[in-house]
């Protein structure tokens, strides 16, 4: 099938996407924000640090009660109604951020981007892999990695020349694009025929696939919804058949291998990095590179993917941030515990941070949400996404508050010395449990992971 048949794919995936871009502001909101509040170098009000680390975790809570509504609603509503929700509630939090007086409203702010947050990466993977061919379901999977990563350097360049009323103004303008867009494109295929609705499962195949004739598609559609839909309750399958027990453990394992990293904290706290690291670059500057190189590699990841597969590409990953993590924990250590001049390598943090940015989003960054779309039967998707996105969470928060831990009681170093540690745990668990999955239909990973057999979808 060539590009233009599959014209649809693109702009539905993409016009709901600007909700992924959304949140990817949210997130990373902190980053310019924080230090212009606890030093009141803004014309707004000034917040205490503590106020401020409690504004940042706000957005890793928030998702947990979310991820289980949206498990809910999106088998009875719809995937593109529930991303669709997002949009008036992320354009209040954005209004909220402006107007606000106080730490306590930019906590409610924050929570309530988090809320959407849950909802849409719960979601969208489900979306995109349920209406994207095999031979792009990479591309545009890896895509949820690469735009959240745009909206995180769109909201440190936008924060860096405007006011945080004035970033939160402009920022607003997104959600609402992404309602006036996307609300006019097909729903999931397989959600209508779950519905039982084949005639609007028809129109939505023949408008994904750019063509009338769709009854072999259909039926096998059909065929695979009505085999996952037989048997047990979404949540007892889950926990119970022995291929979702697997699919669970291979969440668990990608998700510590995206977490451990520290990306999370390495994330709210860049540009405090770059001011303990040294003179060689503005730490402004230094984190609106970082972050932008990391949308270049993400984007990259999503032209190699549907080439190379996902585990050459994690595995190298993991290798390349457990070398670069190590390398920006030495220069700490050095700088701070020793006599050495560290004066003349004081572009090492950068490099090093840099190099990890480049390898970890080639494969540890936007594999595992491509991956989690893909390895669960239709009947317990909804679920999976949420379990794994709690469990990001989770960890997630784990994770930043570690490095805080860590960074105040034993220093800078000892953080990215433990992060290197996990990647390297972790790359053994990926190579032991991680399957290959390019070019399979979600059908045939099922089976494979159900111990048959199956071909590759050229």
């Amino acid at each position: 099938m060539d590009a233009s048949n599959r014209f649809y794919q693109y702009l539905s995936a993409s016009t709901a996407l600007l909700s992924m871009i959304t949140g990817g502001m949210h997130y990373a909101w902190p980053s310019p924000s924080i230090p212009k509040l606890t030093q009141n170098n803004s014309s707004a009000f000034q917040i205490t640090p503590e106020e401020g680390s409690w504004i940042i975790i706000m957005e890793l809570i928030a998702p947990i009660p979310s991820c289980f509504f949206s498990a809910i609603i999106t088998d009875n509503i719809g995937r593109k109604k529930s991303i669709l929700s997002t949009s008036i509630p992320y354009f209040v939090s954005w209004l909220i951020i402006a107007f606000a007086k106080s730490a306590s409203m930019l906590c409610l702010a924050r929570f309530l981007a988090g809320l959407c947050d849950g909802v849409i990466f719960t979601v969208m993977p489900l979306y995109i892999a349920e209406i994207a061919d095999p031979n792009i379901r990479g591309f545009l999977g890896a895509g949820i990695s690469v735009v959240w990563i745009f909206g995180m350097l769109l909201i440190n360049v936008i924060g860096a020349y405007l006011t945080i009323p004035g970033t939160a103004g402009v920022s607003s303008v997104v959600p609402l694009l992404m309602l006036a867009t996307f609300i006019w494109m097909p729903e999931s295929p397989y959600f209508l025929i779950m519905k039982n609705d084949i005639k609007q499962a028809t129109l939505s195949l023949q408008k994904l696939k750019g063509r009338n004739d769709v009854e072999d598609e259909l039926q096998r559609l059909q065929n695979a919804v009505k085999t996952n839909n037989k048997k047990w309750s979404n949540f007892l399958e889950l926990l119970t058949k022995k291929s979702n027990q697997k699919s669970l453990l291979i969440i668990v394992v990608l998700r510590n291998a995206q977490q451990m990293s520290g990306l999370a904290a390495i994330i709210f706290y860049t540009i405090s990095i770059f001011n303990e690291a040294g003179d060689f670059m503005s730490p402004l500057g230094a984190t609106i590179l970082y972050v932008s190189i990391q949308c270049v590699m993400a984007a990259v990841c999503s032209l190699l993917i549907d080439k190379t597969g996902r585990r050459p590409l994690l595995t190298t990953s993991l290798v390349g941030s457990a070398l670069t993590l190590f390398l920006e924990g030495t220069y700490f250590y050095l700088k701070d515990f020793t006599n050495v001049d560290t004066t003349v390598f004081n572009f090492v943090p950068l490099l090093a941070l840099i190099s990890f940015v480049i390898v970890f989003n080639v494969g540890a960054q936007p594999i595992p949400m491509l991956i989690q779309g893909e390895i669960f039967p239709t009947n317990v998707k909804a679920m999976a996404s949420c379990f794994s996105e709690v469990y990001c969470c989770v960890v997630a928060a784990i994770v930043s508050k570690l490095f805080q831990i860590l960074r105040d009681s034993f220093g800078m170093f000892l953080p990215f010395i433990v992060f290197a540690g996990c990647c390297v745990v972790n790359l053994i668990f990926v190579t032991i449990f991680v399957p290959e999955t390019k070019r399979r239909t979600l059908e045939e990973i099922q089976e494979t992971l159900g111990g048959k057999k199956a071909g590759v979808k050229c």
